[in-house]
This record gives structure tokens, C-alpha cells and sequence, in this order.
């Protein structure tokens, strides 16, 4: 104990180097040092010393072999969406460990990436303070938000900080209406959705009244506006528009308002943990008109909420039915190798990921200012299809699917494109 005292003490007054004091055969110092510890012990002091002390005579620690690059991913990871949001970090998580399986050189450096998962709860407010903790942690890109009323918000502080964000799932309009350089995702819009599932509703289902409702968010309000246009085009008639909220799960007082005016068809613009329950009090109340929604609704958990009673809904889905992707079949095994069954955009966030180390490679830069540039000249083929961005970011040429419950299963109904 005493010996490691004297190692600690030997050190701290050399200042990592042996003192002039040590060099002189006339020390008293050392001369006690010698008669204490003897000539060996004293050696194995400075020894002691020397390697405890390598280089650090600068008062850093040796320079790590490769550079981190972070990339921040954010979604709903608790509450009544977290199994969407899971399904996106997921997604995300699969693209950063295949790209650090395979190595990633920048610069001539190679490079690991670092994915920040953060939680925002499908709250706007909750989105910002996540988006500027991932800016203040140095992240160089974003995949997120999830939801549309999320993505929004958080966008601006991305694109104030010049961050990339990539949605894998956020498809209300205004989000890549905003005019920042920094803003894209990878996948339909809902001009593209709500045109194809108004239309569906008039000129194929026969849909000539038709009852709308919204959960009032970004997303949901956004799709249900582009359904009653495409409705009204297609010469139906829209006899009623109600709203509710993201939090809700008793729709009684607006649905017992809806039966009164006879509708062929109920819309809902909004996510399952609404969805299923509304299709299940619109069976009690006795009312008879198709159900029908967006992406919100069309995954696994709202078969599960909505038990028998969504028998016959139709719902639609940006892009490609997963066994129609390009890169569908091979990432279904393995991704549900790893996480289980996909609830629905986790190939559009392993997408997403990929976009960004696509530019990062071709800027040879981990830097935003620098693979930034790269994004609109992005042309590759992914699981979920050719990624290609329009002047706005948004995907060229994205396709549309509706599905149909049939015997407790989503079934394919046709692809818009």
C-alpha cells in the first residue's frame, strides 16, 4: 500500500517525466527513496510510473482506430403507437449493423455508425425537445419522425442545424412543403393516398354518401382532407365531417351522429389504437357502412384491437404489399429472424438509413454540409423499391396499396401507381 502511495506521489511531482532532482546522485530525496526501497524498488517506482503515465505528457487518451458517425432515430417507443415505433427503429437498426458489418470507409477512415434511439411519444411538443437533444449530441442525420404531427415540428430544427431527416413514415403534404434542403422521405404522400382511397370509395366500392372523421393530428386531419377532395371529384357526396382526438377511445356520441345520416361509407383518418375500437362500437351501433382507412390502420395490431369486427375493412398503404418489394422477401426472414413480425415501415426505415450512407459514401464525408449536396442525385434501388427524390423531397413515383381483412389477414386488393 505504501509502495503504491509513493508510485502515485513519484508521478504527480515528476509531471510525467523524471525530474532533474531524479538524475542527481546527490537527491536527498533519492537517496531516501534508496535506503527505503533500494535501488530495485525505486526502479519499479519509475517503471510503475512511466507506464501508468504513456503519453501523457499531452493529457489525452489515444486516438480511437475509427470515427463514430451518429444517426438519430425517433418514434413513439411507449404508448399506444410503440409497436410502430419499435417496428421503425427496428427497421433502422438492421440498415446501421449491416453497414457496420460490411465497413464503412470515409475519408480513407474507416467508420462505425451509431444509431440514437429516442422515444418522442407521438407528441409535437415531446418531437422538438428530442430533435434538439439529437442536434446538441452531434448527430448527422435523422430517420423520423414517424408520425406526420411529429416530423413537422422537429423538421425545423433539424434543417435550422443543416441535419438531414429522412421519414420513413410521415406522409402528410405539409411536410415536404416547407421548402427545407433537409427535409425528404421514402415513401407516398397523402395527395397520392388520399386520391386513391376516395376514388376506390366511389368508383369502386359505389360509395355515393360518404362520413368522415379525423383524430384532429397533422397526419390524420392531412389524409382525411385529400379523401374528401378525391371523393367530391369522383361525384360522391361527403354528408358528414366529424373529428376526434389521438387519445380517444369512445366514439359513440360522433358515431351515433354518422348512422342518423345513412352513409354507404365511414372514413377514418387516423392510427389503430383509434381504429380498432371505432370499428367495433360502429358494429354495435348497428351501422352497416364500409369502413375505411389509411396506413394508420393497416398493420397487425389493429387486427388484434379490432378481433372479428374487422372482417371486410379496406385500408391503404404507400408502396408495394411486402412480397411485391424488390428486397421484400429477403428482408421479411431476416428482419423477422431478429425482431419478429413487421407491423409496417420497417423496410422504409432500413431504406431510409441506406439513403444516407449512399450520400455519406459518394461525399466521401460523414459531414451534413458535404453529403447534404448528395441527397437529390440519390438514384438506388432499395427493399422497398427505385429511391429517387423529387425537387421537394419527397419519393418519385410512388405507388399506393389497398388491402382488404379476409379471414382475420390483410389481403391485397390492387396497387395504385
Amino acid at each position: 500500500m505504501k509502495r503504491a502511495g509513493l508510485t502515485g506521489l513519484f508521478c504527480f511531482w515528476s509531471g510525467c517525466s523524471f525530474p532533474l532532482w531524479y538524475k542527481s546522485r546527490n537527491s536527498l530525496f533519492r537517496q531516501g527513496l534508496i535506503m527505503r526501497f533500494g535501488y530495485l524498488g525505486l526502479t519499479a517506482v519509475a517503471m510503475a510510473c512511466a507506464g501508468a503515465l504513456a503519453g501523457c505528457g499531452q493529457g489525452k487518451p489515444a486516438a480511437s482506430t475509427e470515427d463514430v458517425i451518429r444517426i438519430g432515430s425517433v418514434a413513439p417507443l411507449t404508448g399506444a403507437q410503440s409497436h410502430i415505433g419499435k417496428d421503425n427503429d427496428n427497421g433502422a437498426r438492421l440498415a446501421v449493423d449491416e453497414a457496420n458489418a460490411q465497413g464503412l470507409k470515409l475519408g480513407g477512415k474507416p467508420v462505425k455508425l451509431e444509431l440514437l434511439s429516442e422515444d418522442d411519444a407521438a407528441d409535437p411538443k415531446t418531437a422538438t425537445t428530442v430533435a434538439q437533444k439529437l442536434v446538441d449530441e452531434g448527430v448527422k442525420a435523422v430517420v423520423g419522425h414517424l408520425n406526420s404531427g411529429t416530423s413537422i415540428p422537429a423538421s425545423k430544427i433539424y434543417h435550422d442545424n443543416g441535419i438531414p431527416q429522412i421519414s420513413p413514415s410521415a406522409t402528410a403534404i405539409a411536410y415536404t412543403a416547407q421548402g427545407y434542403n433537409t427535409t425528404y422521405r421514402v415513401m407516398a404522400n397523402d395527395a397520392q393516398q388520399g386520391k386513391a382511397l376516395g376514388q376506390y370509395a366511389v368508383t369502386k366500392l359505389g360509395a355515393k354518401k360518404v362520413a368522415i372523421i379525423d383524430d384532429r393530428t397533422a397526419y390524420g386531419q392531412g389524409l382525411a382532407d385529400e379523401v374528401e377532395k378525391a371523393v367530391k371529384a369522383a361525384g360522391g357526396e361527403v354528408v358528414a365531417r366529424e373529428y376526434t382526438s389521438d387519445k380517444s377511445t369512445d366514439f359513440t356520441a360522433i358515431l351515433t351522429s354518422i348512422k342518423s345520416k345513412a352513409p354507404d361509407l365511414v372514413f377514418f383518418g387516423g392510427m389503430d389504437p383509434q381504429g380498432g375500437p371505432m370499428v367495433q362500437q360502429m358494429k354495435r351501433l348497428e351501422i352497416k357502412a364500409q369502413f375505411l382507412g389509411g396506413d394508420g390502420l393497416q398493420n397487425i395490431n389493429f387486427l388484434k384491437l379490432a378481433g372479428a369486427d374487422g372482417e371486410g375493412v379496406i385500408a391503404s398503404s404507400p408502396g408495394l404489399p411486402l412480397d411485391a418489394m424488390p428486397g421484400g422477401e429477403a428482408f421479411k426472414k431476416k428482419f423477422e429472424a431478429k425482431y419478429g413480425p413487421i407491423q409496417v415501415y420497417a423496410p422504409y426505415a432500413y431504406d431510409a438509413v441506406n439513403v444516407l450512407v449512399a450520400a455519406m459514401k459518394r461525399a466521401d464525408s460523414a459531414d451534413p454540409a458535404r453529403f447534404i449536396l448528395e441527397l437529390p442525385k440519390t438514384n438506388q434501388d432499395g427493399v422497398t423499391g427505385p429511391l429517387r427524390f423529387d425537387a421537394k423531397g419527397d419519393i418519385a413515383g410512388g405507388s399506393v396499396t389497398l388491402y382488404q381483412v379476409k379471414n382475420g389477414a390483410w389481403t391485397v386488393l390492387e396497387t395504385v401507381k
